[in-house]
């Protein structure tokens, strides 16, 4: 969390400080951005949740790889603060190995996938060469955990509740193309519990991405 937190401010940091060119008054943020990352989402080891799909600890994968891809449109101004308002989509997916190779035990091989269709509010600070923001919203995420070979559960196909919030910064070398960095977490609700297995647990995740942005 403290590593988050420290990302976030020098990122904040670093916008701010970017001088005028030439004295020139820096131009606006514009009217919209359309963002395309490559994440790590931290799946983590939770017992709770390895037990909602009658899977062992070491059985799941953890931290795996995908993408998002969203947009934000920005509508006002007051003072020094842009505000937006968008969405996105991201697909996380982990390796079909399991989690924890240990000789001793014999293990699944397990494939763990996170879609997420999300809206959210931003606050937005800096100017059109570059910005950082804070920002929030509310969402749906549907969580499978299959072992190879198996059929999926009722609540592999379940969608839950998920509130996300978190920041990141776009940075523009060019007048349109911005490299740009997101750190954001997922609070993903319970699921149902279902036959003889037990509810899946409120789970928050840590999904980092890093890509390009467009306007």
């Amino acid at each position: 969390m403290n590593r988050v937190v420290v990302l976030l401010a020098a990122a904040a940091i670093g916008v701010s400080a970017r001088p005028a060119r030439a004295q020139d008054a820096p131009p606006p943020i514009g009217l919209f951005v359309v963002d395309l990352h490559g994440v790590v989402p931290r799946f983590g080891d939770d017992p709770a949740l390895a037990e909602s799909r009658g899977l062992t600890q070491p059985e799941l994968p953890g931290s795996g790889l995908g993408i998002t891809a969203g947009g934000e449109v920005y509508f006002a101004k007051f003072r020094s603060v842009t505000f937006g308002a968008g969405g996105d989509v991201m697909i996380g997916r982990s390796p079909i190995v399991s989690g924890q190779p240990d000789p001793s035990l014999e293990l699944r091989a397990v494939t763990e996938t996170l879609t997420s269709w999300l809206s959210e509010l931003s606050l937005n600070f800096g100017n059109g060469n570059g910005w950082s923001y804070l920002s929030g919203g509310i969402g749906v995420s549907r969580w499978s955990i299959v072992p190879e070979g198996a059929a999926p559960l009722p609540i592999d196909n379940e969608w839950l509740k998920t509130i996300n919030y978190g920041g990141g910064a776009r940075w523009f070398p060019k007048k349109r193309l911005a490299f740009s960095l997101d750190v954001r977490f997922y609070e993903i609700a319970a699921g149902t519990a279902q036959l003889a297995l037990p509810a899946s647990p409120r789970t928050k995740l840590l999904v980092i991405g890093a890509g390009i942005s467009v306007r």
